[in-house]
């Protein structure tokens, strides 16, 4: 009996030593295909060297189906996460609310109030990049059907915008409007933490500075007060600017006295002051029925406390048109 145990321990070692495993099989069946192709008699190598072609063929695109299996399809979208945006919006509105706060605390747009108190002249638009032309939108009458262009680009060398297009003054075909023939330029309202409007405090100056050129043709400067009443939506402060021509800069200084009132495009009899503390935007409309190619290119727009001008208000106002003023 124990040599009849031995004997079947001794079988079932070896039954399990000589078991081939997935590795030794393909290990031995590349070498035993090697072995077999170098030593075929030379009128079948040709076959042999066929197959290992085939051989290789079928390695390589294996290898390529495995590659495909990780490159993702140019038809799959990325996946968007909408919580993510968010949150991040979220965070960026936060952020600013906080930078408001400290700003508010430290002064007026985060200046110490000395400093703001004793500036003279400050710049409030410029044009260095395409980030300063996001802050303005154009507009012509092609919003209502005429054919009027305008558009807004950087000028040469990236230090100034260039209003350029070609002014139409034919009226749309609609039955409608009997007048067409304006392009305009206009800045974005301010806003703050959560879209909350902003204006602007120009109270500590009297005169309105540009840097502009020209083609000679004459545009109207708007400015808008800020306000939450509809009935005032249509309402703005406006005055001429008149361009010289030329390859030549100019320097355009128009007091906030001069600007009048108007509602709805037409000059009211009765004139009210501009409010300079809580502007809203500013805009440059040209509308002077020349039709034909025009062009305004601007370095900056500022305001500046003039010493020598002391004008309050430029218009005269009588109890018959105005009797609130005169109570």
């Amino acid at each position: 009996m124990a040599l009849v145990h031995k004997f079947l321990n001794g079988t079932c070692i070896l039954r399990n030593y000589l078991k081939p495993s997935a590795a030794l099989h393909s290990f031995w069946g590349i070498y035993f295909a090697n072995y077999c192709s170098n030593s075929l008699q030379k009128p079948v190598a040709a076959s042999g060297r066929a197959s290992q072609k085939k051989t290789e063929e079928g390695l390589q695109r294996h290898h390529q189906k495995e590659v495909a299996l990780d490159i993702t399809s140019p038809e799959e979208k990325p996946e968007m996460n909408f919580d993510k945006a968010i949150k991040d919006e979220l965070k960026d509105h936060f952020r600013r609310l906080k930078d408001e706060i400290m700003n508010h605390w430290v002064g007026p747009e985060g200046r110490p109030l000395h400093d703001v108190l004793l500036e003279q002249a400050k710049v409030v638009w410029q044009f260095r990049g395409k980030e300063d032309l996001d802050k303005w939108i154009v507009t012509s009458d092609k919003t209502i059907g005429g054919r009027s262009e305008v558009f807004l680009k950087m000028g040469k060398n990236n230090q100034s915008a260039l209003l350029y297009g070609t002014l139409s003054s034919e009226p749309p075909q609609d039955g409608e409007s009997s007048q067409s023939g304006y392009c305009a330029m206009i800045s974005r309202i301010p806003r703050g933490a959560f879209e909350k409007k902003k204006s602007y405090d120009w109270s500590q100056f009297n005169t309105l500075y540009l840097r502009i050129r020209g083609d000679g043709r004459p545009w109207m400067v708007n400015i808008k007060e800020d306000t939450d009443f509809i009935q005032r939506k249509n309402q703005m402060y406006s005055y001429f600017m008149f361009t010289r021509g030329g390859p030549y800069w100019q320097e355009v200084k128009i007091p906030f006295s001069k600007f009048f009132f108007s509602n709805q495009g037409r000059i009211r009899d009765a004139q009210y002051q501009l409010l300079l503390d809580k502007i809203s935007t500013i805009g440059f409309t040209l509308a002077d029925k020349v039709d034909g190619p025009f062009f305004l290119e601007i370095d900056f727009i500022g305001v500046f406390a003039d010493p020598a001008h002391r004008e309050e208000f430029a218009y005269e106002n009588s109890p018959d048109l105005n009797p609130r003023l005169f109570k």
